[in-house]
């Protein structure tokens, strides 16, 4: 993909956080999956980190390396032709040198935007201060700029997810994250774990900036984030969980009855998927001649 094309992605990306029409995203985490969605009609594929990391035989957590993240990303975004955007958990470093290298790498892989964490592990004590957070997405900011495919940051707090802290300051504390995120060159912010009604509702009001909710269990339906002001929903390893939901439900039904009613039950024909991956085999052949 060259660099005009991979521009006007990130920009077509950007203007989909408008706020009016929330941009829901079920995350990919092959490219079967990301060619289903973008037949589907979608308008941007987002990865998810931990489907990708399963897939690959990895817990989630940052266990996976950058390459292989990218690898995977990278394929994604030559087989489909609208925006991806990459789950890259806190980037796979802890400098702003580090989220230098990363962005290059994103934009190499094809991808126009990118999550980014605010914790590097699995405890509240790997959460990165507040200057630091801010100075890294600064850096991928005028990196990415530079390299004249400014990515679509969605910077990204755990404070609800893991939680963190005390519970009574929590809101506070993500309110005052994600501002700052914001203010540092975040196109749109993400706090995960959130699925409260009114506090969304709170949230949306205080950020004053696209906001990106997880759907999860008990989260209100999409028409009623749109009606909140949500910018963004995503599923994150959601769809890929349900996917293998269903594979051990098929495996279970063989082993234990002989019989396959849950085999075939909405699966899509054969001859329809060997074509959606035929298209996909012809634009990454394409993409790698351009």
């Amino acid at each position: 993909m060259n660099t005009a094309m991979q521009a006007r992605k990130a920009d077509e990306l950007r203007k989909l956080h408008n706020r009016t029409r929330t941009l829901v995203l079920p995350n990919a985490w092959d490219v079967a999956s990301a060619r289903v969605l973008e037949e589907l009609g979608y308008p941007a594929i987002a990865t998810t980190s931990a489907g990708i990391a399963f897939a690959l035989g990895y817990p989630d957590g940052q266990r996976i390396s950058r390459d292989e993240m990218l690898d995977m990303v990278a394929r994604i975004a030559r087989s489909v032709s609208v925006p991806v955007t990459a789950d890259m958990e806190s980037a796979y470093g802890k400098t702003p040198a580090d989220m230098a290298d990363a962005a290059k790498a994103i934009i190499r892989a094809g991808a126009v935007g990118l999550n980014l964490e605010d914790v590097t592990g699995d405890t509240e004590s790997s959460q990165v201060e507040t200057a630091l957070q801010k100075e890294k997405i600064r850096t991928i900011r005028e990196v990415s700029a530079s390299a004249g495919v400014s990515l679509v940051i969605n910077a990204r707090t755990d404070v609800y997810l893991m939680p963190i802290g005390p519970e009574a300051t929590r809101f506070e504390r993500t309110v005052e994250r994600l501002r700052a995120y914001h203010a540092a060159g975040a196109d749109c912010v993400f706090a995960p774990g959130v699925i409260d009604r009114a506090l969304i509702e709170k949230l949306v009001k205080a950020v004053a900036a696209p906001l990106n909710i997880l759907v999860s269990p008990g989260c209100p339906p999409i028409p009623e984030l749109q009606k909140l002001g949500v910018a963004r929903a995503s599923i994150g390893s959601g769809v890929m969980r349900t996917t293998l939901g269903l594979v051990r439900r098929i495996g279970k039904e063989l082993m234990e009855t002989g019989t396959s009613s849950a085999l075939f039950a909405g699966a899509i024909p054969f001859d329809e998927l060997n074509e959606l991956m035929r298209r996909a085999a012809s634009r990454t052949a394409e993409t790698a001649h351009s």
